[in-house]
Protein backbone atom coordinates (compact mmCIF):
# COMPACT_ATOMS: atom_id res chain seq x y z
CA UNK A 1 0.00 0.00 0.00
CA UNK A 2 2.92 2.27 0.80
CA UNK A 3 4.31 1.88 -2.26
CA UNK A 4 0.88 2.40 -4.18
CA UNK A 5 1.12 6.04 -2.21
CA UNK A 6 4.30 6.65 -3.57
CA UNK A 7 3.48 6.03 -6.88
CA UNK A 8 0.21 7.86 -6.89
CA UNK A 9 1.78 10.79 -5.33
CA UNK A 10 5.01 10.46 -8.02
CA UNK A 11 2.22 10.07 -11.23
CA UNK A 12 0.22 13.01 -9.75
CA UNK A 13 2.99 15.47 -9.33
CA UNK A 14 5.19 14.36 -12.37
CA UNK A 15 2.35 14.36 -14.73
CA UNK A 16 4.06 11.05 -15.96
CA UNK A 17 7.40 13.00 -16.95
CA UNK A 18 10.16 12.13 -14.43
CA UNK A 19 12.25 15.15 -15.39
CA UNK A 20 9.18 17.40 -14.26
CA UNK A 21 9.24 15.77 -11.12
CA UNK A 22 13.40 15.72 -10.41
CA UNK A 23 12.61 19.47 -11.43
CA UNK A 24 10.32 19.79 -8.76
CA UNK A 25 11.87 17.72 -6.42
CA UNK A 26 15.30 19.77 -6.89
CA UNK A 27 13.18 23.55 -6.29
CA UNK A 28 12.03 21.75 -2.98
CA UNK A 29 15.48 21.03 -1.69
CA UNK A 30 16.63 24.40 -2.40
CA UNK A 31 14.49 26.06 -0.65
CA UNK A 32 14.09 23.66 2.12
CA UNK A 33 18.09 23.70 2.51
CA UNK A 34 19.22 27.01 1.63
CA UNK A 35 16.53 29.52 2.36
CA UNK A 36 14.43 27.72 5.52
CA UNK A 37 16.51 25.63 7.13
CA UNK A 38 19.96 27.51 6.87
CA UNK A 39 18.16 30.61 7.69
CA UNK A 40 16.48 29.56 10.89
CA UNK A 41 19.62 27.41 11.64
CA UNK A 42 21.89 30.92 11.72
CA UNK A 43 18.63 32.86 13.20
CA UNK A 44 18.75 29.92 15.73
CA UNK A 45 22.59 29.94 16.67
CA UNK A 46 22.84 33.54 17.09
CA UNK A 47 20.17 33.86 19.49
CA UNK A 48 21.68 30.90 21.73
CA UNK A 49 25.12 32.86 21.63
CA UNK A 50 24.11 36.37 22.25
CA UNK A 51 21.73 35.25 25.39
CA UNK A 52 24.11 32.82 26.17
CA UNK A 53 26.80 35.80 26.67
CA UNK A 54 24.02 38.48 28.15
CA UNK A 55 22.94 35.60 30.74
CA UNK A 56 25.67 36.79 33.86
CA UNK A 57 24.67 40.43 33.03
CA UNK A 58 20.71 39.70 33.49
CA UNK A 59 21.36 37.16 36.77
CA UNK A 60 23.60 40.19 38.26
CA UNK A 61 20.85 42.96 37.70
CA UNK A 62 18.38 40.45 39.01
CA UNK A 63 20.88 39.92 42.32
CA UNK A 64 21.39 44.07 42.53
CA UNK A 65 17.39 44.52 42.01
CA UNK A 66 17.46 42.17 44.99
CA UNK A 67 19.86 43.88 46.58
CA UNK A 68 18.74 47.01 46.17
CA UNK A 69 14.78 45.96 47.93
CA UNK A 70 13.18 46.67 44.18
CA UNK A 71 12.53 42.82 44.84
CA UNK A 72 11.95 40.58 46.77
CA UNK A 73 13.46 36.66 47.47
CA UNK A 74 10.05 34.67 45.62
CA UNK A 75 10.31 37.24 42.86
CA UNK A 76 14.34 37.06 42.27
CA UNK A 77 13.60 32.98 42.21
CA UNK A 78 10.92 33.63 39.54
CA UNK A 79 12.96 35.99 37.60
CA UNK A 80 16.12 33.14 37.57
CA UNK A 81 13.74 30.10 36.89
CA UNK A 82 12.71 32.37 33.76
CA UNK A 83 16.47 33.06 32.73
CA UNK A 84 17.24 29.30 33.08
CA UNK A 85 14.32 28.43 31.01
CA UNK A 86 14.94 30.84 28.29
CA UNK A 87 18.73 30.05 28.31
CA UNK A 88 17.34 26.33 27.79
CA UNK A 89 15.18 26.89 24.99
CA UNK A 90 17.48 28.77 22.73
CA UNK A 91 20.57 26.06 23.78
CA UNK A 92 18.01 23.38 22.59
CA UNK A 93 16.87 25.11 19.46
CA UNK A 94 20.74 25.68 18.58
CA UNK A 95 21.21 21.95 18.82
CA UNK A 96 17.67 21.35 17.14
CA UNK A 97 18.22 23.48 14.23
CA UNK A 98 21.13 21.03 13.42
CA UNK A 99 18.89 18.30 13.24
CA UNK A 100 17.02 20.29 10.83
CA UNK A 101 19.30 20.35 8.77
CA UNK A 102 20.31 17.38 8.84
CA UNK A 103 16.83 16.28 7.64
CA UNK A 104 17.25 17.89 5.22
CA UNK A 105 20.63 16.42 4.11
CA UNK A 106 19.38 13.20 4.34
CA UNK A 107 16.40 13.29 2.21
CA UNK A 108 18.77 14.74 -0.26
CA UNK A 109 21.42 11.51 -0.16
CA UNK A 110 18.65 9.41 0.26
CA UNK A 111 17.35 10.35 -2.87
CA UNK A 112 20.37 9.85 -4.71
CA UNK A 113 20.93 6.13 -3.08
CA UNK A 114 17.38 5.48 -4.04
CA UNK A 115 17.55 6.22 -7.40
CA UNK A 116 20.87 4.37 -8.07
CA UNK A 117 20.34 1.30 -6.00
CA UNK A 118 16.83 1.46 -7.91
CA UNK A 119 18.78 1.03 -11.57
CA UNK A 120 21.14 -1.25 -10.12
CA UNK A 121 18.10 -3.41 -8.98
CA UNK A 122 15.85 -2.94 -12.34
CA UNK A 123 18.83 -3.85 -14.76
CA UNK A 124 20.74 -6.20 -12.58
CA UNK A 125 17.87 -8.27 -11.06
CA UNK A 126 14.83 -7.81 -13.08
CA UNK A 127 16.45 -7.97 -16.59
CA UNK A 128 14.83 -4.15 -17.71
CA UNK A 129 16.27 -1.73 -19.91
CA UNK A 130 17.90 1.18 -18.75
CA UNK A 131 15.40 3.46 -19.80
CA UNK A 132 12.72 0.86 -18.24
CA UNK A 133 14.67 0.87 -15.68
CA UNK A 134 14.96 4.65 -14.95
CA UNK A 135 11.78 5.42 -15.75
CA UNK A 136 10.07 3.09 -12.93
CA UNK A 137 12.80 3.86 -10.20
CA UNK A 138 13.24 7.22 -10.59
CA UNK A 139 9.30 7.88 -10.37
CA UNK A 140 9.25 5.63 -7.90
CA UNK A 141 12.58 7.91 -5.56
CA UNK A 142 10.93 10.80 -6.79
CA UNK A 143 7.69 10.50 -5.41
CA UNK A 144 9.29 9.02 -2.42
CA UNK A 145 11.39 12.13 -1.75
CA UNK A 146 8.49 14.27 -2.49
CA UNK A 147 6.54 12.24 0.20
CA UNK A 148 9.13 12.57 2.66
CA UNK A 149 10.26 16.51 2.02
CA UNK A 150 6.49 17.79 2.46
CA UNK A 151 7.19 17.05 6.43
CA UNK A 152 10.68 18.15 6.37
CA UNK A 153 9.34 21.37 4.99
CA UNK A 154 6.60 21.59 7.31
CA UNK A 155 9.00 21.05 10.26
CA UNK A 156 11.69 23.59 8.87
CA UNK A 157 9.12 26.30 8.92
CA UNK A 158 8.37 26.10 12.16
CA UNK A 159 11.37 25.83 13.48
CA UNK A 160 11.88 29.27 11.16
CA UNK A 161 8.88 30.68 13.05
CA UNK A 162 9.63 29.39 16.66
CA UNK A 163 13.26 30.66 16.54
CA UNK A 164 12.40 33.97 14.90
CA UNK A 165 9.63 34.94 17.14
CA UNK A 166 12.02 38.08 19.21
CA UNK A 167 10.28 40.61 20.91
CA UNK A 168 6.54 39.09 20.93
CA UNK A 169 5.22 37.61 24.61
CA UNK A 170 3.19 34.58 24.41
CA UNK A 171 3.12 31.03 22.49
CA UNK A 172 4.18 31.28 18.91
CA UNK A 173 0.42 30.52 17.32
CA UNK A 174 -0.86 33.78 19.55
CA UNK A 175 2.29 35.81 18.72
CA UNK A 176 1.84 34.66 14.81
CA UNK A 177 -2.18 35.40 14.71
CA UNK A 178 -1.52 38.75 16.84
CA UNK A 179 1.20 39.89 14.34
CA UNK A 180 -1.50 38.61 11.28
CA UNK A 181 -4.14 40.74 13.16
CA UNK A 182 -2.48 43.71 14.56
CA UNK A 183 -2.86 45.73 11.49
CA UNK A 184 -6.50 44.93 9.39
CA UNK A 185 -5.35 47.54 6.83
CA UNK A 186 -2.25 46.21 6.02
CA UNK A 187 -4.61 42.83 5.21
CA UNK A 188 -7.42 44.87 3.43
CA UNK A 189 -4.83 46.21 0.97
CA UNK A 190 -3.57 42.83 0.36
CA UNK A 191 -7.17 41.59 -0.17
CA UNK A 192 -7.70 44.13 -2.61
CA UNK A 193 -4.76 43.73 -5.23
CA UNK A 194 -5.49 39.89 -4.97
CA UNK A 195 -8.75 40.22 -5.51
CA UNK A 196 -8.15 42.75 -8.64
CA UNK A 197 -5.03 40.34 -9.90
CA UNK A 198 -8.09 37.66 -10.12
CA UNK A 199 -10.50 39.72 -12.57
CA UNK A 200 -7.20 40.09 -15.01
CA UNK A 201 -7.61 38.28 -18.52
CA UNK A 202 -5.04 35.47 -18.34
CA UNK A 203 -4.71 35.27 -14.63
CA UNK A 204 -5.86 32.06 -13.34
CA UNK A 205 -9.07 33.49 -11.05
CA UNK A 206 -9.84 30.71 -8.61
CA UNK A 207 -6.49 30.62 -6.56
CA UNK A 208 -6.52 35.02 -6.53
CA UNK A 209 -9.84 35.02 -5.29
CA UNK A 210 -9.52 32.49 -3.11
CA UNK A 211 -6.48 33.96 -1.51
CA UNK A 212 -8.13 37.73 -1.41
CA UNK A 213 -11.33 36.62 -0.03
CA UNK A 214 -9.19 34.91 2.57
CA UNK A 215 -7.39 38.03 3.21
CA UNK A 216 -10.45 40.15 3.30
CA UNK A 217 -12.24 37.93 5.37
CA UNK A 218 -9.32 38.37 8.22
CA UNK A 219 -8.90 41.64 7.59
CA UNK A 220 -12.83 42.30 9.08
CA UNK A 221 -12.43 39.49 11.76
CA UNK A 222 -9.23 41.41 13.10
CA UNK A 223 -10.88 44.69 12.93
CA UNK A 224 -14.12 43.62 14.61
CA UNK A 225 -11.93 42.16 17.23
CA UNK A 226 -9.77 45.75 17.70
CA UNK A 227 -13.19 47.35 17.98
CA UNK A 228 -14.49 44.87 20.31
CA UNK A 229 -11.08 45.24 23.05
CA UNK A 230 -11.18 49.10 22.61
CA UNK A 231 -14.56 49.25 23.60
CA UNK A 232 -14.10 47.27 26.50
CA UNK A 233 -10.63 49.42 27.64
CA UNK A 234 -13.35 52.18 27.01
CA UNK A 235 -15.99 50.65 29.55
CA UNK A 236 -12.74 49.35 32.24
CA UNK A 237 -11.58 53.00 32.36
CA UNK A 238 -14.90 54.51 32.82
CA UNK A 239 -15.82 52.03 35.63
CA UNK A 240 -14.54 54.02 38.06
CA UNK A 241 -16.18 57.43 37.18
CA UNK A 242 -19.72 55.24 36.67
CA UNK A 243 -19.84 55.23 40.16
CA UNK A 244 -19.35 58.92 40.92
CA UNK A 245 -22.31 60.67 42.98
CA UNK A 246 -24.85 62.34 40.64
CA UNK A 247 -24.14 59.64 37.66
CA UNK A 248 -27.65 58.55 36.76
CA UNK A 249 -28.09 55.42 37.97
CA UNK A 250 -24.97 54.40 39.72
CA UNK A 251 -24.38 54.55 43.33
CA UNK A 252 -21.94 56.34 45.11
CA UNK A 253 -18.92 54.84 45.65
CA UNK A 254 -16.85 55.42 48.59
CA UNK A 255 -13.51 57.48 48.04
CA UNK A 256 -10.86 53.89 49.00
CA UNK A 257 -9.32 54.72 52.79
CA UNK A 258 -6.01 54.86 51.27
CA UNK A 259 -6.54 57.94 49.51
CA UNK A 260 -7.48 59.29 52.57
CA UNK A 261 -4.33 58.10 54.00
CA UNK A 262 -1.89 59.74 51.81
CA UNK A 263 0.12 62.19 53.14
CA UNK A 264 1.66 65.10 50.73
CA UNK A 265 5.27 65.72 50.75
CA UNK A 266 4.92 69.39 50.63
CA UNK A 267 1.88 71.23 50.40
CA UNK A 268 0.64 75.30 49.69
CA UNK A 269 -2.36 76.06 51.12
CA UNK A 270 -3.82 79.73 50.07
CA UNK A 271 -6.20 82.07 51.38
CA UNK A 272 -9.06 82.98 48.39
CA UNK A 273 -7.45 86.13 47.89
CA UNK A 274 -3.79 84.68 46.89
CA UNK A 275 -5.75 82.09 44.00
CA UNK A 276 -4.25 84.89 41.45
CA UNK A 277 -0.77 83.63 42.07
CA UNK A 278 -1.51 80.72 40.46
CA UNK A 279 -4.09 81.56 38.16
CA UNK A 280 -3.82 85.31 37.42
CA UNK A 281 -6.14 87.33 35.23
CA UNK A 282 -3.77 87.38 32.30
CA UNK A 283 -3.42 83.67 32.55
CA UNK A 284 0.36 83.73 34.27
CA UNK A 285 1.06 81.68 36.82
CA UNK A 286 3.90 83.22 38.48
CA UNK A 287 4.08 81.04 41.99
CA UNK A 288 4.46 77.87 40.09
CA UNK A 289 6.88 78.98 37.69
CA UNK A 290 9.52 79.93 40.67
CA UNK A 291 8.11 76.59 42.40
CA UNK A 292 9.84 74.69 39.34
CA UNK A 293 12.89 76.92 39.05
CA UNK A 294 13.46 76.84 43.05
CA UNK A 295 13.48 73.00 42.66
CA UNK A 296 15.78 73.36 39.96
CA UNK A 297 17.89 74.91 41.65
CA UNK A 298 18.16 73.44 44.76
CA UNK A 299 18.51 70.03 42.97
CA UNK A 300 21.63 71.04 41.37
CA UNK A 301 22.68 72.54 44.71
CA UNK A 302 21.18 69.74 47.20
CA UNK A 303 22.01 66.87 44.77
CA UNK A 304 18.66 65.71 45.01
CA UNK A 305 15.31 66.53 43.45
CA UNK A 306 12.86 67.80 45.95
CA UNK A 307 9.37 66.61 46.05
CA UNK A 308 6.49 67.89 43.65
CA UNK A 309 4.47 70.92 45.57
CA UNK A 310 0.69 70.42 45.94
CA UNK A 311 -0.87 73.99 45.91
CA UNK A 312 -4.85 74.15 46.96
CA UNK A 313 -7.12 76.64 48.53
CA UNK A 314 -8.21 76.69 51.83
CA UNK A 315 -11.39 78.55 52.13
CA UNK A 316 -11.13 78.35 56.34
CA UNK A 317 -7.81 80.79 56.17
CA UNK A 318 -7.93 84.12 56.23
CA UNK A 319 -8.12 85.93 52.57
CA UNK A 320 -4.08 86.73 52.29
CA UNK A 321 -2.59 83.77 54.42
CA UNK A 322 -0.51 81.19 53.08
CA UNK A 323 0.54 77.73 54.76
CA UNK A 324 3.96 75.83 53.76
CA UNK A 325 3.15 72.03 54.92
CA UNK A 326 6.12 69.66 54.88
CA UNK A 327 4.76 65.90 55.46
CA UNK A 328 0.99 67.61 56.54
CA UNK A 329 2.62 69.55 59.78
CA UNK A 330 2.56 72.90 59.61
CA UNK A 331 5.92 74.06 58.95
CA UNK A 332 5.64 78.26 58.42
CA UNK A 333 2.59 80.64 57.74
CA UNK A 334 2.51 84.19 56.49
CA UNK A 335 0.47 87.26 55.14
CA UNK A 336 0.98 88.49 51.41
CA UNK A 337 -0.78 90.88 48.98
CA UNK A 338 -0.69 89.59 45.20
CA UNK A 339 -0.87 92.78 43.69
CA UNK A 340 1.00 94.93 45.95
CA UNK A 341 5.32 94.99 46.58
CA UNK A 342 7.04 94.25 49.73
CA UNK A 343 9.48 96.89 50.58
CA UNK A 344 12.45 96.16 53.52
CA UNK A 345 15.46 98.00 54.60
CA UNK A 346 18.55 96.46 54.10
CA UNK A 347 19.64 97.85 57.11
CA UNK A 348 16.74 96.16 58.92
CA UNK A 349 15.49 99.22 59.79
CA UNK A 350 11.73 100.31 58.89
CA UNK A 351 10.95 101.52 55.67
CA UNK A 352 10.12 105.12 55.45
CA UNK A 353 6.80 104.53 52.72
CA UNK A 354 3.30 104.84 53.42
CA UNK A 355 1.63 100.86 53.06
CA UNK A 356 0.99 97.84 55.45
CA UNK A 357 3.21 97.00 57.61
CA UNK A 358 4.42 94.07 58.81
CA UNK A 359 7.27 91.56 59.30
CA UNK A 360 8.94 89.44 56.53
CA UNK A 361 7.63 85.94 56.88
CA UNK A 362 11.01 84.51 56.34
CA UNK A 363 14.12 85.81 58.82
CA UNK A 364 11.97 88.20 60.52
CA UNK A 365 12.87 91.74 59.37
CA UNK A 366 10.31 94.70 59.54
CA UNK A 367 8.91 95.23 56.32
CA UNK A 368 5.80 97.35 54.42
CA UNK A 369 3.50 96.32 51.33
CA UNK A 370 2.94 99.09 49.58
CA UNK A 371 0.54 100.13 46.15
CA UNK A 372 2.37 99.38 42.70
CA UNK A 373 2.42 102.78 42.41
CA UNK A 374 5.02 103.84 44.81
CA UNK A 375 7.65 100.54 43.87
CA UNK A 376 9.73 102.81 41.76
CA UNK A 377 10.29 105.55 44.39
CA UNK A 378 11.18 102.71 47.05
CA UNK A 379 13.46 101.08 44.43
CA UNK A 380 14.95 104.86 44.22
CA UNK A 381 15.70 104.66 47.99
CA UNK A 382 17.59 101.72 48.04
CA UNK A 383 14.98 99.18 49.42
CA UNK A 384 14.39 95.77 48.42
CA UNK A 385 11.32 95.61 46.32
CA UNK A 386 9.64 91.98 46.07
CA UNK A 387 6.77 90.85 44.70
CA UNK A 388 4.12 88.16 46.44
CA UNK A 389 5.20 85.53 44.89
CA UNK A 390 9.33 85.47 45.54
CA UNK A 391 8.07 86.29 48.86
CA UNK A 392 6.04 83.35 49.23
CA UNK A 393 8.90 80.96 47.09
CA UNK A 394 11.29 82.53 49.38
CA UNK A 395 9.82 81.25 52.56
CA UNK A 396 9.39 77.69 50.67
CA UNK A 397 13.12 77.73 49.72
CA UNK A 398 14.51 78.30 53.31
CA UNK A 399 11.78 76.06 54.93
CA UNK A 400 13.20 73.40 52.27
CA UNK A 401 16.71 73.64 53.16
CA UNK A 402 16.06 73.70 56.86
CA UNK A 403 13.78 70.72 56.45
CA UNK A 404 16.17 68.76 53.77
CA UNK A 405 17.08 65.67 55.48
CA UNK A 406 12.80 64.98 56.00
CA UNK A 407 12.29 65.17 52.56
CA UNK A 408 15.23 62.71 51.88
CA UNK A 409 12.88 59.85 51.02
CA UNK A 410 14.10 55.87 50.64
CA UNK A 411 12.99 55.56 47.59
CA UNK A 412 14.93 58.96 46.34
CA UNK A 413 18.24 57.04 47.78
CA UNK A 414 17.07 54.11 45.53
CA UNK A 415 17.00 56.12 42.58
CA UNK A 416 20.18 58.32 43.52
CA UNK A 417 22.32 54.78 43.79
CA UNK A 418 20.50 53.34 40.45
CA UNK A 419 21.26 56.18 38.62
CA UNK A 420 25.27 55.93 39.30
CA UNK A 421 28.04 55.56 36.98
CA UNK A 422 28.41 52.17 36.12
CA UNK A 423 32.34 52.64 37.68
CA UNK A 424 30.32 53.57 40.72
CA UNK A 425 27.57 50.99 40.92
CA UNK A 426 30.17 48.37 41.56
CA UNK A 427 31.09 50.11 44.67
CA UNK A 428 26.99 50.10 45.89
CA UNK A 429 27.17 46.46 44.73
CA UNK A 430 29.94 45.81 46.78
CA UNK A 431 28.50 47.23 50.44
CA UNK A 432 25.07 47.03 49.88
CA UNK A 433 23.31 45.29 51.57
CA UNK A 434 25.94 43.20 52.86
CA UNK A 435 27.60 45.71 54.77
CA UNK A 436 25.23 48.54 54.91
CA UNK A 437 21.55 48.57 54.04
CA UNK A 438 20.30 51.29 51.80
CA UNK A 439 18.55 52.74 54.78
CA UNK A 440 21.43 52.96 56.51
CA UNK A 441 22.74 54.73 53.51
CA UNK A 442 19.82 57.27 53.48
CA UNK A 443 20.55 58.28 56.78
CA UNK A 444 23.35 59.27 56.66
CA UNK A 445 22.64 61.32 53.65
CA UNK A 446 19.91 63.01 56.00
CA UNK A 447 22.35 63.80 59.00
CA UNK A 448 24.90 65.70 55.99
CA UNK A 449 21.19 67.10 54.83
CA UNK A 450 20.26 68.64 58.04
CA UNK A 451 23.41 70.45 58.74
CA UNK A 452 22.63 71.58 54.58
CA UNK A 453 25.71 69.87 52.97
CA UNK A 454 25.16 69.07 49.27
CA UNK A 455 24.79 65.05 49.00
CA UNK A 456 25.38 65.50 44.86
CA UNK A 457 29.35 64.45 45.11
CA UNK A 458 27.20 60.58 45.94
CA UNK A 459 30.45 59.24 44.73
CA UNK A 460 32.80 60.26 47.18
CA UNK A 461 30.32 60.13 49.78
CA UNK A 462 29.63 56.09 49.23
CA UNK A 463 33.75 56.04 49.11
CA UNK A 464 33.36 57.72 53.11
CA UNK A 465 30.93 55.40 53.74
CA UNK A 466 32.55 52.39 52.49
CA UNK A 467 36.09 53.24 54.50
CA UNK A 468 33.92 54.13 57.57
CA UNK A 469 32.70 50.63 57.80
CA UNK A 470 35.73 49.32 59.15
CA UNK A 471 35.45 51.11 62.03
CA UNK A 472 31.84 51.74 62.71
CA UNK A 473 28.05 50.99 61.36
CA UNK A 474 26.96 53.51 63.27
CA UNK A 475 25.25 56.56 60.99
CA UNK A 476 26.57 59.11 63.42
CA UNK A 477 30.23 58.14 63.27
CA UNK A 478 29.88 57.29 59.56
CA UNK A 479 29.03 60.70 58.48
CA UNK A 480 32.07 61.71 60.26
CA UNK A 481 33.99 60.04 58.04
CA UNK A 482 31.94 61.02 55.26
CA UNK A 483 32.49 64.69 56.38
CA UNK A 484 35.79 64.41 56.46
CA UNK A 485 36.42 63.26 52.82
CA UNK A 486 33.88 66.25 51.63
CA UNK A 487 36.65 68.73 53.31
CA UNK A 488 36.73 70.82 49.83
CA UNK A 489 33.47 70.90 49.41
CA UNK A 490 32.51 72.29 53.19
CA UNK A 491 35.07 74.74 53.08
CA UNK A 492 33.75 75.88 49.35
CA UNK A 493 30.67 75.83 50.73
CA UNK A 494 31.53 78.10 53.84
CA UNK A 495 34.20 80.55 51.94
CA UNK A 496 33.12 84.41 52.48
CA UNK A 497 33.53 86.49 48.93
CA UNK A 498 37.27 87.42 49.62
CA UNK A 499 38.27 83.78 49.37
CA UNK A 500 39.20 83.18 52.98
CA UNK A 501 36.81 80.90 55.69
CA UNK A 502 36.47 83.12 58.94
CA UNK A 503 36.16 80.82 61.53
CA UNK A 504 35.47 80.84 65.80
CA UNK A 505 37.96 78.80 67.61
CA UNK A 506 36.69 76.92 70.44
CA UNK A 507 39.07 77.17 73.05
CA UNK A 508 41.40 74.08 74.81
CA UNK A 509 39.28 74.96 78.12
CA UNK A 510 36.18 74.44 76.12
CA UNK A 511 37.74 71.23 74.35
CA UNK A 512 38.90 69.48 77.36
CA UNK A 513 35.41 70.42 79.43
CA UNK A 514 33.30 68.85 76.14
CA UNK A 515 35.97 65.93 76.32
CA UNK A 516 35.24 65.45 80.05
CA UNK A 517 31.22 65.54 79.92
CA UNK A 518 30.94 62.58 77.30
CA UNK A 519 30.02 59.59 78.87
CA UNK A 520 29.72 55.67 77.40
CA UNK A 521 32.08 53.85 75.09
CA UNK A 522 31.47 53.80 71.07
CA UNK A 523 27.72 54.26 69.39
CA UNK A 524 26.50 55.01 73.49
CA UNK A 525 28.59 57.95 73.74
CA UNK A 526 26.51 61.27 75.34
CA UNK A 527 27.02 64.76 76.93
CA UNK A 528 26.35 65.00 80.28
CA UNK A 529 27.58 68.68 81.61
CA UNK A 530 26.18 70.82 84.07
CA UNK A 531 23.79 72.86 83.01
CA UNK A 532 25.35 75.79 84.80
CA UNK A 533 28.45 75.40 82.33
CA UNK A 534 26.01 74.78 79.28
CA UNK A 535 24.26 78.13 79.62
CA UNK A 536 27.77 80.05 80.29
CA UNK A 537 28.98 77.76 76.49
CA UNK A 538 25.68 79.32 74.98
CA UNK A 539 26.28 82.85 76.28
CA UNK A 540 29.63 82.64 74.81
CA UNK A 541 28.89 81.85 71.63
CA UNK A 542 26.10 84.31 71.21
CA UNK A 543 29.05 86.69 72.12
CA UNK A 544 31.45 85.46 69.77
CA UNK A 545 29.30 85.33 66.93
CA UNK A 546 27.03 88.61 67.58
CA UNK A 547 30.80 90.01 67.23
CA UNK A 548 31.70 88.71 63.80
CA UNK A 549 28.65 90.04 62.30
CA UNK A 550 29.20 93.48 63.77
CA UNK A 551 32.39 93.04 61.67
CA UNK A 552 30.46 92.04 58.91
CA UNK A 553 31.69 88.17 59.07
CA UNK A 554 29.73 85.26 59.12
CA UNK A 555 32.37 82.65 60.45
CA UNK A 556 32.34 78.86 61.25
CA UNK A 557 33.08 77.24 64.47
CA UNK A 558 35.66 75.01 64.68
CA UNK A 559 36.04 72.21 67.48
CA UNK A 560 37.88 68.60 67.66
CA UNK A 561 36.83 65.70 65.81
CA UNK A 562 35.46 63.80 69.14
CA UNK A 563 33.37 66.64 70.07
CA UNK A 564 31.79 68.22 67.08
CA UNK A 565 28.52 66.05 67.08
CA UNK A 566 27.53 67.18 70.84
CA UNK A 567 28.69 71.01 70.22
CA UNK A 568 26.74 70.62 66.87
CA UNK A 569 23.84 69.00 68.42
CA UNK A 570 23.83 72.27 71.34
CA UNK A 571 24.74 74.87 68.81
CA UNK A 572 21.93 73.94 66.76
CA UNK A 573 19.08 74.64 69.03
CA UNK A 574 19.76 78.42 69.83
CA UNK A 575 22.22 78.95 66.27
CA UNK A 576 20.80 76.48 63.60
CA UNK A 577 22.13 78.64 61.35
CA UNK A 578 25.14 78.34 62.53
CA UNK A 579 27.92 75.48 60.78
CA UNK A 580 30.29 73.62 63.18
CA UNK A 581 33.03 71.55 61.65
CA UNK A 582 35.78 69.66 62.77
CA UNK A 583 39.68 70.05 62.60
CA UNK A 584 39.53 67.15 60.12
CA UNK A 585 37.28 69.44 57.99
CA UNK A 586 39.69 72.00 56.93
CA UNK A 587 40.86 71.49 53.88
CA UNK A 588 44.93 72.11 53.77
CA UNK A 589 44.59 74.04 50.92
CA UNK A 590 41.61 76.53 52.41
CA UNK A 591 42.69 80.11 53.81
CA UNK A 592 41.79 80.38 57.05
CA UNK A 593 40.79 83.67 58.77
CA UNK A 594 40.38 83.85 62.54
CA UNK A 595 38.24 86.12 63.75
CA UNK A 596 37.29 85.13 67.23
CA UNK A 597 37.15 82.38 69.77
CA UNK A 598 35.20 81.14 72.41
Amino acid sequence: PAGHVIEAFGSFVMGGNFVIGIIVFAILIIVNFIVITKGSGRIAEVAARFHLDAMPGKQMAIDADLGAGLIDEKVAKHRRKELEDESGFFGAMDGASKFVRGDAIAGLLIVFINVVGGMIIGVAQQGMSFADAGRSYTLLTVGDGLVTQVPALIVSTAAGLLVSKAGVSGAADKALMKQFSGYPQALAMSSAVMLVLAALPGIPTLPFLALGAGAGALAWNARNRNRVTAKAEAMANAAPAAGTPGAPGAAAAEEPISAALKIDDLKIELGYALLPLVNGPDGTDRLTEQIKALRRSLAIEMGFVMPAVRILDNVQLEANTYIIKIKEVDAGTGKIWPNQFMVMDPGGSQVQVPGIHTTEPTFGLPATWVDASLKEEASLKGYTVVDAATVLSTHLTELLKANMSDLLSYGEVQKLLKELPKEQSELVKDIVPGQVTVSGIQRVLQLLLAERISIRDLSTILEGIADSLAFSRNPATMVEHVRARLARQICAQNTSYNGYLPLIALSARWEQAFAESIIGQGEERSLAMQPSKLSEFMTGVREAFERAAREGEAPVLVTSAAIRPFVRSLVERFRAQTTVLSQAEIHPRARLKTVGSI
